[in-house]
């Protein structure tokens, strides 16, 4: 394995009213995440509804079934963390029959929608897990592939990550992979200003209004705290994934893997 040093990255989201970038404890804590996802069970049963802010969400998703279905024909264990409502478990139904899913989510609601609609089509084995990815137990060396799409970057300090990419990594078989949709942000300020504030902004003011705009960018500085794409490219390097593939890149997203 090649270690390659990363950096932490302190500049996230902007707080446009106030100039200020939030600290971890001014951040939604785990329990308000929660109660939000639970709430919005209906929105992101659509993906087309449920993603409008994420810049080429169906793209994301469809490029990460590929990825998988070219790398585990066979089908193998799946895990999907984070799942919301199965959209991307359910996609991957389409493309090939694994032999059990897992789904993890910490809204219970969210959960229970996921089983209800991937057990409509999927007849082997489905499992759900409630609760948070960073308490949950699971089998080491269990799984073919894990999704992560639009869940790590709730992720908190460098200690979070750390520990959930290590555990992810354990999670899976040798030759596994692990494939990662989400927000992403820039590690140069001005470059993270000229793509967030700039182009994001203006996608976002484009696709509805300047007021929703500016909600999304309410939301994202009280709730998220992504990371770079070169971080955690890095960082799977660092917990032991023989190589990293890239995806996708589009403004402030991301779809990108490792593979064990």
């Amino acid at each position: 394995m090649i270690f390659l040093r990363y950096y932490c990255v302190r500049y996230v989201c902007r707080d446009h009213t106030q100039n200020n970038m939030k600290t971890w404890n001014e951040k939604s804590s785990t329990e308000e995440i929660r109660r939000r996802f639970d709430a919005d069970v209906e929105r992101f049963s659509n993906l087309e509804t449920g993603q409008q802010s994420t810049v080429d969400a169906p793209l994301h998703l469809q490029l990460i079934v590929d990825a998988i279905a070219c790398l585990h024909p066979q089908g193998g264990h799946v895990l999907d963390i984070g799942c919301g409502a199965g959209n991307y478990t359910l996609k991957l139904l389409e493309k090939m029959v694994p032999a059990s899913c897992t789904l993890v989510d910490l809204s219970a609601p969210m959960l229970e929608r996921a089983a209800e609609r991937v057990g409509k089509v999927f007849l082997g084995a489905v499992k759900t897990v409630h609760g948070d990815i960073r308490e949950v137990l699971l089998p080491e060396g269990r799984y073919d592939t894990i999704m992560a799409a639009a869940v790590l970057h709730h992720l908190r300090g460098d200690n979070d990550w750390d520990a959930v990419f290590g555990k992810l990594f354990r999670l899976l078989k040798p030759g596994g992979s692990l494939w990662i949709s989400d927000l992403i942000c820039q590690e140069q300020k001005a470059v993270q200003d000229m793509m967030f504030n700039g182009h994001y902004g203006n996608y976002l003011a484009a696709l509805k209004d300047s007021s929703y705009k500016e909600a999304v960018f309410a939301y994202i500085d009280k709730e998220d705290s992504p990371r770079s794409l070169n971080f955690q490219l890095r960082l799977l390097e660092k917990v032991g994934f023989s190589s990293v593939e890239i995806l996708h890149k589009h403004l402030c997203f991301a779809s990108f893997g490792g593979i064990k």
